[in-house]
């Protein structure tokens, strides 16, 4: 219950901005109106780096023009995790060495590897669809350490391991960097 009355407490922020946009108006009134982050409500974030190197095509679609054939990306992955609060006792968000790992652990199954075999099924690995799809290969592992092996829920306090890693509950934002000129980026809850 505490933690579902911080979530609304630090949640205020974002709640009110959304609740003043319609009110403030903008002045083209038919524009779309700007969505703030879902992170951004959210004091504390742990932020870690990795990289990889991927090959995949976009199967010869003219909307990709050359890179619609087979090249080569290296991606620069930026991963935040953001969270209410702070874990008891060790006072952080997650323990970098372990979040490390964790994005190590993820990025493994796509580094040198060609995207196209990796999905198989004509999917466009673009740069939008990989940092979602590296958000939720993170929330999962990081789900499955909470609910335990096999699908036992274990009792863990803040900071405690279950399944070799610690508690997290907050948001994961994903920046995969192309370049040092274009990016994408995703987030969500875990």
């Amino acid at each position: 219950m505490k933690s579902i009355i911080t979530c609304i407490l630090t949640s205020l922020p974002f709640l009110l901005t959304l609740l003043l946009l319609p009110i403030q108006g903008a002045p083209n009134h038919n524009a779309p109106l700007p969505v703030p982050s879902l992170a951004s409500a959210l004091p504390y974030t742990l932020g870690i780096r990795d990289s990889i190197m991927i090959a995949h095509s976009f199967h010869d679609h003219p909307s990709f023009g050359p890179a619609g054939k087979m090249h080569g990306a290296t991606y620069t992955c930026d991963v935040e995790f953001v969270a209410a609060k702070l874990q008891k006792t060790v006072n952080w968000v997650l323990d970098i060495g372990y979040a490390s790992e964790l994005l190590s652990e993820v990025l493994s199954q796509y580094n040198m590897k060609n995207l196209d075999e990796v999905f198989g099924n004509g999917e466009f690995t673009t740069t939008e669809f990989m940092a979602r799809r590296i958000q939720m290969d993170l929330a999962e592992r990081l789900r499955e350490c909470v609910d335990g092996v096999d699908g036992v829920e274990e009792e863990v306090e803040d900071g405690e391991e279950s399944c070799n890693g610690p508690v997290f509950e907050g948001i994961i934002r994903v920046k995969l960097y192309e370049s040092h000129k274009a990016w994408a980026s995703f987030e969500g809850p875990v």
